[in-house]
């Protein structure tokens, strides 16, 4: 058990190290203005460290020698050091701390770019409350430990150690009184440490976790006010921080059994050092100033190792909150640019697809030997039973999926070929659940084209047929639409997605089951914008409506991740196969089209 004992506590400290390492390797690009202010504080401890002598010669300058000339000197150079002391800790620790804040703003930039370059299957198997988590609190933690615990940590290290040498210059026996503290301290400072730290990690997980929870239930708040759950959320909620507030409390009782400890054990060593030093001054081998210097640096040592405690256990903290966010950062994105990939300057829009084989990471086949070819400016339906892979088609066309087998081609070019962000660029998306920012309306619609005019967007937006509704809104363009367009109508916010996707102007359009949930009236005016966006784009269509099923240059009929039909409207309705099977069932009357799954 021992032997178990000491590996986990080697582990553990290798472990430290390696976060405190990688903590200062953030720091890198200041190391100019960080050995500065290193260099400051430095000095500005030695000066502190020399205050100790000045009381004491200052003390027997009074009692011993009686010399009040000196004593006015004395003082006033006490005075000056204390000038020079806060002038130096000033340049020192201001330093410190901007090299500290600027590594955490550079590192939430970092951890912040590095999330939007990994792909959905990153998202897919995660809460999004985690992730803001990890962004945020762990970010924090890092702070705390950069901008306050490492450089103080710093400081008393060097202070302690001074302290320690001037004491045994002082007088080597009262010395050993303190070093036969420092085994006892070193025992409980990794035994504890251990404990700390893994509660510390613990504590960040329950976060994490009571964030996700918060966050799930406020992002979906009208479901939960529609089906009567808020008392459901709350207590989903109280039962999360309940268990942070059960970890906290465990590391709490840890942290405050180490701290009393420590300060027991020094205040009695203190006890013993003014009763021994007592004796010395008594004895004649110690002067009164010589032991109220060594009392002093007692005290300062006390002081530090005190201090020492506390910030082990707050860069403990640190430490698990480190673990977390560089393990986030060695994420390795799925989907990432070949070495000699090109870019895409402009896409005519032929898709081609070829034997193409895709499975999440359950290994069953979602897709399975898919092949078409789709010229550009052409309409491509694609229809199917739920679950037969529409979608999961539609994802690999802008890379946010790879086949595990086959390739698709743009222009007869294996779309890996490109650059990711140039052949984005030629592609836009019109999902069933348009997501929109708790912006104005103007800047969701330019969210397409970043550079587009205020004409332009009043341009797309007359294009989608969405001018109207958003000129009787209170500040037209500019009015505030909620957190996710929740002050608007489906249909409505349809309509700014088509805008949104207008202003982007692309080779290529996807939809998805873009009119699905729309009432007639709002369906009019949304197929109507689809049809002026489609015109002269390769458009691939996930097909919920006879219409757009009947202008489709090829519909392709997807069953169990297979292409089981393809052809025409006219041509499959002549056919005795699973499209006409699905039109039979979908469509009581011809003349009155209605939903196709």
């Amino acid at each position: 058990m021992n032997s178990e004992q000491n590996e986990k506590e080697q582990r553990s400290i290798k472990s430290l190290r390696k976060t405190l390492s990688d903590i200062f390797a953030l720091s890198k690009p200041y190391r100019f203005r960080f050995y500065l202010a290193t260099v400051a504080v430095l000095i500005a401890s030695a000066i502190w460290l020399t205050v100790p002598l000045g009381l004491r010669e200052l003390l027997d300058a009074v009692f011993e020698a009686g010399n009040r000339e000196l004593l006015n000197l004395l003082a006033i150079g006490l005075f000056g050091l204390f000038i020079l002391q806060a002038l130096f800790s000033f340049t020192g620790n201001y330093h410190l701390e901007w090299v500290g804040e600027r590594v955490i703003t550079d590192l939430r930039k970092k951890v912040y770019e590095h999330l939007h370059r990994l792909g959905f299957r990153f998202y897919a198997e995660r809460r999004l409350g985690e992730i803001t988590s990890r962004l945020t609190n762990d970010v924090g933690s890092i702070r705390t430990a950069l901008t306050d615990s490492l450089p103080q940590m710093f400081t008393i290290t060097f202070s302690l150690v001074g302290s320690v040498a001037l004491m045994v210059v002082l007088n080597w026996r009262l010395s050993i009184v303190i070093f036969l503290t420092v085994p006892l301290i070193t025992i409980a400072t990794r035994y504890f440490g251990l404990k700390i730290r893994k509660l510390s990690r613990s504590i960040q997980d329950d976060l994490a976790d009571s964030t996700a929870v918060a966050e799930d239930a406020l992002g979906a708040i009208r479901l939960v006010k529609a089906f009567v759950r808020e008392d459901y959320e709350v207590d989903r909620y109280n039962n999360a921080v309940e268990q942070l507030f059960g970890t906290a409390r465990r590391k709490v009782v840890l942290t405050q059994l180490f701290w009393s400890g420590v300060g027991i054990l020094f205040l009695s060593t203190l006890v013993i050092i003014f009763w021994y030093g007592g004796q010395e001054v008594l004895a004649g081998r110690l002067t009164a100033g010589d032991l109220v210097a060594f009392i002093i640096y007692a005290l300062n040592i006390s002081r530090s190792v005190s201090q020492t405690s506390r910030l082990y256990a707050a860069i403990n903290t640190a430490a698990g909150a480190t673990e977390r966010i560089f393990d986030l950062l060695e994420e390795i994105p799925e989907i990432e640019d070949e070495p000699d990939a090109i870019d895409l300057a402009e896409a005519e829009g032929g898709i081609r697809a070829e034997n193409v084989w895709f499975s999440y990471d359950d290994g069953r086949p979602v897709l399975k030997n898919i092949s078409f070819d789709a010229r550009p400016g052409q309409t491509i339906a694609l229809v199917g039973p739920s679950g037969a892979g529409k979608t999961t088609l539609l994802n690999l066309i802008p890379r946010f999926y790879d086949p595990q087998q086959g390739a698709i081609f743009l222009d007869g070019t294996d779309i890996r070929a490109y650059r990711i962000k140039s052949l984005r660029k030629q592609i836009s998306l019109v999902p069933q659940e348009v997501y929109l920012f708790g912006t104005s309306v103007k800047e969701n619609i330019r969210y397409g084209n970043l550079d587009a005019t205020d004409e332009q967007v009043a341009e797309a937006a007359l294009a989608s047929n969405a001018h109207d509704f958003i000129m009787e809104m209170t500040n037209g363009y500019d009015s505030l639409i909620g957190e996710k367009g929740v002050k608007l109508s489906g249909g409505q916010r349809q309509r700014l997605a088509i805008a949104r996707a207008i202003l982007k102007d692309p080779a290529i359009l996807l939809l998805d089951e873009a009119t699905s949930s729309l009432d007639s009236e709002s369906e009019a005016q949304v197929q109507d914008a689809l049809e002026k966006l489609m015109k002269n784009r390769t458009t691939f269509v996930i097909a919920h409506r006879l219409s757009t099923v009947q202008n489709a240059d090829m519909i392709l009929v997807l069953d169990n991740g297979e292409i089981v039909e393809s052809g025409t409207h006219n041509r499959l309705i002549s056919r005795d196969g699973l499209y006409s099977h699905l039109y039979a069932l979908q469509f009581r009357d011809l003349d009155e089209p209605e939903t196709l799954v």
